[in-house]
């Protein structure tokens, strides 16, 4: 039994010694045969990979955003080609619950990755993510907090 014991205390010591090694494994990225290093590559793909170009993003993005005199506002917004949209807004909890639908076109912020509705009032910017649109302040900035989970569009 003490034979046992020590020869597994013995082989966990040098299971962790092993694996507590430096891997001689190099930080370069091999692309289309050609060499990268990790750093560079991320900056590369930084520059290059763009909710524009990288996401599919056209699409019906729905959910209800809080309201400051009503119960929320139930939204949906439609990207589609030509970088039109159709935004449709329900306030809920108001005596007279009509659709408010507007409609134009969104422009593309130099990053790529947040879109502006140029027919609407400010804040009208959302940024783009995977199958998500978050409503932005009125400064162009994430909303964050309690609340940040609220002022999200998921897509249809």
């Amino acid at each position: 039994m003490k034979k046992t014991l020590n020869l597994c205390l013995t082989l966990s010591c040098i299971f962790l010694i092993l694996s507590c090694q430096k891997s001689n494994q190099s930080d370069e990225i091999i692309v289309d045969d050609a060499i990268f290093e990790a750093d560079e590559f991320s900056e590369e793909f930084k520059n290059e990979h763009t909710a524009i170009n990288s996401l599919d993003y056209m699409g019906i993005y729905s959910g209800v955003l809080p309201c400051a005199d009503c119960e929320g506002i139930q939204t949906s917004i439609e990207l589609g080609s030509g970088n039109s949209y159709v935004k449709k807004v329900i306030y809920l909890g108001k005596d007279d619950q009509q659709v408010v639908e507007t409609g134009g076109t969104f422009t593309w912020n130099d990053a790529g990755n947040t879109i502006t509705l140029n027919e609407e009032t400010a804040p009208n910017q959302y940024f783009v993510g995977e199958n998500v649109l978050f409503h932005l302040d009125i400064d162009g900035n994430r909303i964050s907090g309690d609340l940040a989970s609220k002022y999200e569009l998921r897509k249809e």
